[in-house]
C-alpha cells in the first residue's frame, strides 16, 4: 500500500549504498543469495524460538533484498550489462517467495512449540500468499506478452494492493517481536493479504481487457 511512497524516499539512499558496494566481487546475484541465506536463517531461528536473532536476520535479509536491484540497475546504466537482467530478476523474485514462505513456517513451528499456537492461521497466510503471488505473476507474464506491462524499474510488472512488500516486512517483524501473539497476528494478516489478492485479481483483469 505504501511501497511506491517508500520507493521514492529510499531510491537515493539505496543508490548511494549501491555505489559504495559497487566492486567486482559483489554482484547483485550474490547479494540476492545472501538475502536468501539470511531469510532462511531467520526461519530456522524462529523455529528454534530464538526470536530476536530471527528478527535481526529477517531485517538484514530484507536490506539485502533492497540493495540487489539498485546495484543491478547501476551496473546496467554505467556498464551496459543487460545480459543478466532477466536472470537476476528471476532469482530475486524466486528468493523472495522462498524467504516469505519459509519464515511463515518457521514462526508457525516456533509459536506452536513455545505457546501451543494453532497452525491454521499460518496455513491461511500461506494460502493467501499463494493466491496473491499467482495473481501478480500471471499478470506480469501476460502483460509483458500483450505490451501492457507496468514499468517501475523492477523486473516484473507489479499491481498495487493493500498488502505489499513494506507491510509484509513489518508484519513478519511484528510476529517475531510479539511471538506470543503470532497466530492472532497471522489471522489478521491472512485477511489483509486475501483482500489484497482480490484487489490484484480485479485490477489485473480490468487492465488486460
Amino acid at each position: 500500500m505504501i511501497d511506491q511512497y517508500l520507493r521514492r524516499k529510499l531510491d537515493r539512499p539505496l543508490a548511494r549504498c549501491a555505489a559504495a558496494i559497487d566492486i567486482p566481487s559483489i554482484t547483485p546475484d550474490r547479494i540476492t543469495g545472501v538475502g536468501l541465506a539470511l531469510g532462511l536463517g531467520s526461519a530456522v531461528t524462529a523455529g528454534l524460538q530464538l526470536w530476536w536473532v530471527a528478527l535481526v536476520l529477517w531485517l538484514l535479509s530484507r536490506l539485502a533484498d533492497g540493495l540487489d536491484g539498485p546495484l543491478a540497475r547501476r551496473r546496467r546504466a554505467h556498464r551496459s550489462t543487460h545480459d543478466d537482467a532477466g536472470a537476476g530478476g528471476f532469482f530475486d523474485i524466486t528468493a523472495d517467495f522462498i524467504v516469505y514462505g519459509s519464515t511463515v513456517v518457521g514462526v508457525a513451528i516456533g509459536a506452536s512449540a513455545a505457546y501451543g499456537a494453532p497452525w491454521w492461521p499460518f496455513l491461511l497466510v500461506l494460502l493467501a500468499y499463494y493466491i496473491n503471488g499467482s495473481a501478480f505473476l500471471a499478470f506480469s507474464s501476460i502483460a509483458e506478452r500483450s505490451g501492457r506491462s507496468l514499468d517501475d524499474g523492477r523486473s516484473l510488472s507489479f499491481l498495487g494492493g493493500l498488502a505489499e512488500g513494506t507491510e509484509t516486512i513489518a508484519v513478519h517483524a511484528l510476529w517475531l517481536v510479539f511471538s506470543a501473539f503470532a497466530w492472532q497476528i497471522a489471522v489478521v494478516w491472512a485477511a489483509v493479504v486475501a483482500v489484497s489478492s482480490i484487489q490484484r485479481i480485479v485490477a489485473g483483469y480490468r487492465a488486460l481487457q
